[in-house]
């Protein structure tokens, strides 16, 4: 196992992480033996870093029963507050307290702030006093580190870097997300500041392995690496990266896993591996329906819609799957303080005058509209407006 050091506590994470929401089920629970198998795996060679969160069914108790079985000690817990359920100053406390009794410990290393994906959010549970419940954790030594994960654009992403003196953050990202949510742009950012980059979904939770169209996946299959191999290769890759979360919920994934990650070192990429990569890409985005690189040059829209996040998603849809497309655009443009999804559109024009593509935005968020915002994600946005604050 290769490890990078956190620039913020010079601490020696695993270049693998394993991300806990995927652990199998066995009925409608987790399968607990199944599950410790894996993570035992994990940590003996040399996997670090566990990612879970409150919102994860079932996924900080099994951690935290594998834990107790005299393995604390030896990894970073890393979980996520819910900070859109938060409606009072003494919420905070009270989950924060109910997930350490799931994780059977009296601290966590990694805490972070659950999908904050734009500053507003943040300004909204400041109000709640979250900065002084931060200070007085940090203090007691309950939390060590403080960060947020995020979906979004890279405009967004920039400014929660500025809104706080985060120790960690953590960001989709991968071959396919370069240009979009926080993207390279992000990733350079947060790492010329200081501020190691957990990286989630490297292979678009597996869409880059199974959902590949048939035309890219015979690219790969003359290389002599695995779709999965590649992916990320292509992460570790990066020095600006830390730490990769793998949603591992097989023996064999983890020793595959693992096996690349003992040998993935930043620069580990040839020329010739870079351009059979842009080969795939290229195929994906052929299967794309909105030719859009996610550049932001139409960005900021004076009705507030995250143009390149709507066609995103809208492409997710086509080139992976319905599932995968509406979930990335009810997370990164309805589960929003304000949200940025494609019927804000004023049909206004300013964004076009400024696409390199020469895209006919308006014409392309009307069937975003049309495609996206069906009754399913009528129903699921107002559930998310009776539970949160959406």
């Amino acid at each position: 196992m290769l490890y990078r050091t956190n620039p913020k506590n010079r601490q020696q994470l695993s270049i693998l992480g394993y991300g806990c929401l995927r652990f199998s089920k066995k009925g409608m629970s987790t399968d607990q033996e199944k599950a410790e198998r894996e993570l035992l795996l994990a940590l003996e060679n040399g996997v670090n870093y566990f990612d879970t969160a409150y919102t994860y069914s079932g996924s900080e108790e099994c951690l935290g029963k594998f834990l107790a079985k005299g393995h604390r000690d030896k990894v970073n817990i890393a979980t996520k507050l819910p900070h859109y359920y938060l409606k009072q100053p003494g919420d905070m406390e009270r989950y924060f307290k109910e997930q350490l009794e799931r994780l059977r410990t009296d601290h966590v290393e990694y805490y972070l702030m659950h999908m904050l994906n734009d500053v507003a959010a943040w300004e909204r549970i400041k109000k709640l006093g979250i900065v002084e419940w931060i200070e007085e954790k940090k203090a007691k030594g309950q939390i060590q580190n403080i960060g947020f994960s995020f979906h979004g654009n890279t405009d967004n992403f920039l400014k929660i870097l500025e809104a706080y003196d985060w120790d960690f953050c953590q960001i989709q990202y991968n071959y396919m997300d370069e240009h979009s949510q926080a993207g390279k742009r992000g990733l350079k950012c947060a790492h010329e500041k200081g501020i190691p980059v957990i990286i989630m979904e490297p292979l678009r939770g597996g869409r880059l392995v199974q959902g590949l169209p048939k035309t890219a996946a015979k690219i790969l299959q003359k290389t002599g690496y695995s779709p999965a191999e590649w992916g990320l290769r292509w992460l570790w890759n990066q020095p600006e990266v830390t730490v990769v979360l793998s949603g591992m919920n097989d023996t064999e994934q983890v020793r595959e896993n693992v096996r690349i990650a003992s040998k993935a070192k930043a620069g580990c990429m040839t020329e010739k591996g870079m351009a059979v990569l842009e080969q795939v890409k290229s195929e994906i985005n052929r299967c794309m329906k909105v030719p859009c690189t996610g550049c932001g040059y139409c960005m900021p829209c004076p009705g507030g819609v995250d143009i390149p996040g709507c066609f995103a998603a809208y492409n997710t849809r086509y080139t992976d799957s319905w599932f995968s497309g509406m979930k990335d655009y009810f997370m990164c443009t309805t589960l929003r303080t304000n949200p940025t999804n494609a019927s804000r559109c004023l049909k206004c024009g300013k964004c076009e005058q400024h696409c390199p593509q020469k895209i006919s935005i308006r014409k392309e968020l009307e069937q975003v509209k049309k495609h996206m915002e069906s009754p399913v994600w009528h129903l699921a946005k107002a559930i998310a407006g009776r539970i949160g604050n959406y």
